[in-house]
């Protein structure tokens, strides 16, 4: 899957997840950028939402302190200007239409949050920009995940022939039990969904999102604040801190080296080791030339070099040419 230059078959994408740990402060959301690119991430993700058509007001509390946290489009492009500047992709999680149709020019893809797997409209909208979507599963069913790509596929002016799509397993827990991360299921998504197969994490800590690559993410996504005791706001608690993204990036890299390209082939700090590690057919006690050979007189020992196990037969019946002591190899050209 292609987002922007990256080509998820050839890196994992490493996802800092800005979300609303910037509070509706505009700088410290241009700051979380700047540290989140030192931290070696490939992209940042916000959220960009009109509060009134995301939060119903009869929840007052949540209500007002989302819309607190809401910044103006104006504000994301300068956000999505200073990603770029930082050598990052700029990704969006829109929570309404208005949101989704107003960031296109500025966006490298789309993210789907998984609350909103079932909201179809939002669905459309996106598809409809031919931008890559990243849609997380977090409390969705098998059935419901397929049904939304189906959704999006059907908008897709190619048919949705296209490869631009990823389903993200996520657990919509805050934080998620590492007991309950379930992460076989990434693999799971992706050979059952034909997308690309990724990873949100909200297990605190690192291993999961690590483990993650292991188990066949392409694309992984860590929330990510300055400060995990900023707020009593939730998200900064299970949020990475720069020292956490930076120790994630390494350790991520450091399985993705590990992964390798899947071929099973001798590897070159292995090569020098095949002979010393195989086996070469060998005579069992001194005999002299003329000695007719049986499979009594061999046995197998190392180093390899010499005749190979399954070839000892050539020489069963056949007389030595030679003397040979206890020990020495047993080649082709010691019997007539």
């Amino acid at each position: 899957m292609r987002i922007g230059t990256l080509d998820t078959d050839q890196r994992v994408l490493v996802v800092a997840e800005i979300g609303n740990n910037h509070e509706g402060h505009a700088p410290t959301a241009i700051e979380m950028v700047r540290r989140a690119a030192d931290c070696g991430v490939d992209a940042v993700k916000v959220q960009v939402f009109r509060t009134e058509h995301y939060i119903s007001r009869r929840d007052q509390a949540r209500f007002a302190r989302l819309k607190s946290f809401e910044l103006s489009i104006e504000q994301f492009t300068q956000l999505a200007d200073e990603a770029r500047r930082c050598g990052l992709l700029f990704i969006a999680t829109p929570f309404d239409l208005h949101s989704a149709l107003a960031l296109e020019a500025e966006v490298d893809a789309y993210k789907i949050a998984s609350g909103d797997v079932t909201f179809f409209p939002l669905l459309r909208a996106v598809a409809r920009t031919g931008m890559p979507v990243l849609m997380s599963s977090g409390a969705s069913t098998i059935d419901e995940i397929r049904t939304a790509l189906e959704v999006v596929r059907s908008e897709r002016s190619d048919g949705g022939v296209d490869a631009g799509l990823a389903v993200l397993h996520c657990v919509s827990s805050y934080p998620t039990p590492p007991d309950e991360a379930n992460l076989g299921a990434i693999a799971a998504l992706g050979r059952s969904l034909h997308v690309t197969p990724g990873y949100s994490d909200h297990v605190i800590g690192n291993e999961a999102a690590s483990c993650a690559v292991a188990a066949g993410a392409r694309i992984v996504e860590k929330h990510f604040t300055l400060d995990k005791h900023r707020s009593d706001f939730r998200d900064h608690q299970l949020s990475a801190d720069p020292h956490d993204l930076r120790d994630l990036v390494d350790r991520i890299r450091r399985v993705e080296a590990m992964i390798g390209s899947g071929e099973k082939r001798v590897q070159p700090s292995e090569a020098a080791n095949r002979d010393a590690i195989r086996r070469s057919v060998v005579i069992t006690t001194n005999q002299s030339a003329g000695h007719r050979l049986t499979a009594d007189d061999i046995t197998w020992t190392r180093p390899g070099g010499g005749l190979a196990p399954g070839d000892e037969s050539a020489l069963f019946g056949r007389r030595l040419v030679r003397d040979l002591r206890e020990g020495e190899r047993l080649m082709r050209a010691d019997v007539e």
